[in-house]
């Protein structure tokens, strides 16, 4: 396996209890809400249409919540699993407790939850990760546990 472009940690680099502050941070844009709803097939006018959300409880559009649990995880990528990881197994317990609007920056934390061995492949472990996003008033904006496939650091 190429150690090129890896800066994902192996299984064995994942310590139980830690938090990571990641580096990467986000200013997310009308332009990133109205092409992601697009792409996903969701005519939520909650997401779409200004006229509509203007006369509801938030007054204007709201990011969509799948866009927001995606760059919460995206940007978690870079120091956790990039390069290093073999699948995603799931997502539990997502969570949006203050809305996201064009405008606000996110910024992410994850705390190492659990890793175990894969008792079927011993190459591999799984790792939970809980992602929390935060905006720039540091105001809780998406929490979401991931179970992820980790590859074992390759023998030299």
């Amino acid at each position: 396996m190429s150690r090129r472009n890896l800066s994902g940690r192996w299984f064995e680099q994942f310590t139980v209890g830690e938090v990571v502050e990641h580096a990467v941070t986000r200013t997310v844009t009308e332009t990133d809400n109205v092409l992601f709803t697009c792409l996903t097939m969701n005519p939520q006018p909650m997401h779409l249409d200004a006229e509509f959300s203007a006369g509801k409880e938030f007054g204007k559009p709201l990011m969509n919540s799948m866009y927001t649990v995606g760059l919460v995880v995206g940007i978690a990528v870079p120091e956790l699993t990039l390069g290093t990881t073999i699948a995603n197994l799931g997502m539990s317990d997502v969570e949006f407790p203050t809305p996201v609007f064009a405008g606000d920056t996110i910024w992410v934390e994850t705390e190492i939850l659990e890793a175990r061995g894969s008792k079927s492949r011993p190459e591999a472990g799984i790792v939970k990760f809980e992602h929390r996003g935060f905006n720039q008033r540091d105001e809780l904006v998406c929490r979401c546990r991931r179970s992820a496939f980790m590859r074992r650091q390759p023998a030299d």
